[in-house]
């Protein structure tokens, strides 16, 4: 088969489509031909030498993907070759072929394009895992969304509403405050411009946020637990403003808030099938319902992954950037 290679780090042009050998279906894998995947931060930093795979996964890029499934391995029951299925993955999805852990496969759902389903496995389960596993959003509550227009960010604002959350975001340009608006956001913030603490304050009656999902890390910190509200829940999701900065617990203990940093990618297989069943259940219901939706900016072949890479990299895109495979 063909994947996408990475010889040594570098950037979008250590990207190299190149001939592989096939994977195999392990002990309680599927393997799947896969139709499309997606491009996510994590695959950058892997790309720059940040990342690396966890120990036994597979060395390609590509942490989500849509496709059928071509051999069933030992110990897998209830699927079967020729189901249409999308997969979180620990790498392999920049390929046309990967081997995927039984408890991380679901369905496509009802009405979805199989192609498109490539954008829904690592999001759903990275937002639904943390604003509602772990921060436990609850109706009438306000979620801030950092990076609202991201593939993160446009399903964490279609989830907050669909469980009755009033949603604020932050966004760098009004075409992606305007999209997020579109999907339902209440409370609209241009970071180029404006003070997310003050605007979050002026918009809550200044009882502040009750849960935010951070994908910035060190940068907003100290910001972000100013903007939590008493009892509020912080959860960070990424690195992409640095990985130290000072805390001010006695500001933290004052709110009696809580802070989380959780990634998806090496945790045990047994916590990722909890997971995917997780949002088997209470969100795939809406995806068929039509009341949550996948968010795409644009497909480009799996071979031009370095042009994906680069478009997710200028920051100038909404939603996911999809691969597709030939």
């Amino acid at each position: 088969m063909h994947a996408i290679t990475i010889s040594e780090p570098g950037g979008p042009e250590a990207l190299v489509w190149d001939e592989v050998p096939d994977p195999v279906a392990g002990e309680g894998e599927v393997l799947v031909e896969v139709v499309a995947g997606a491009v996510n931060r994590a695959d950058i930093m892997q790309r720059q030498g940040f990342y690396n795979p966890p120990p036994g996964a597979s060395p390609y890029p590509g942490l989500e993907c849509s496709g059928r499934i071509i051999a069933v391995g030992p110990g897998v029951s209830g699927w079967s070759v020729g189901d249409e299925v999308c997969a979180l993955l620990a790498g392999g999805g920049y390929a046309q072929k990967v081997a995927v852990p039984a408890g991380q496969l679901l369905p496509v759902p009802r009405g979805i394009d199989l192609k498109l389903a490539a954008a829904l496995p690592e999001v759903v389960c990275t937002v639904w895992s943390n604003v509602f596993m772990v921060a436990h959003l609850r109706p009438a509550e306000t979620l801030l969304v950092h990076g609202g227009s991201s593939g993160i960010g446009t399903m964490a604002i279609q989830l907050g509403k669909a469980v009755g959350a009033k949603v604020a975001v932050t966004a760098g340009t009004k075409e992606k405050l305007d999209y997020c608006a579109e999907l339902g956001a209440d409370i609209l913030v241009n970071y180029r411009e404006q003070d997310f603490v003050a605007e979050i304050e002026r918009a809550t009656g200044g009882a502040g946020a009750d849960v935010i999902l951070d994908n910035m890390g060190a940068k907003y910190l100290d910001r972000n637990v100013q903007a939590l509200a008493v009892n509020g829940r912080l959860a960070i999701i990424g690195l992409q403003g640095g990985i130290k900065a000072e805390l001010n617990i006695a500001a933290l203990l004052g709110k009696r808030a809580a802070i989380s940093a959780t990634s998806l990618r090496a945790r045990p297989l047994g916590e990722k099938a909890a997971i995917v069943a997780a949002v088997r259940e209470h969100v795939w219901p809406l995806i068929e319902s039509g009341q949550v939706r996948p968010v795409v900016d644009r497909e480009l072949p799996m071979s031009e992954a370095a042009a994906a890479h680069q478009v997710v990299e200028d920051s100038g895109h909404i939603g996911k950037v999809l691969l597709v495979a030939p």
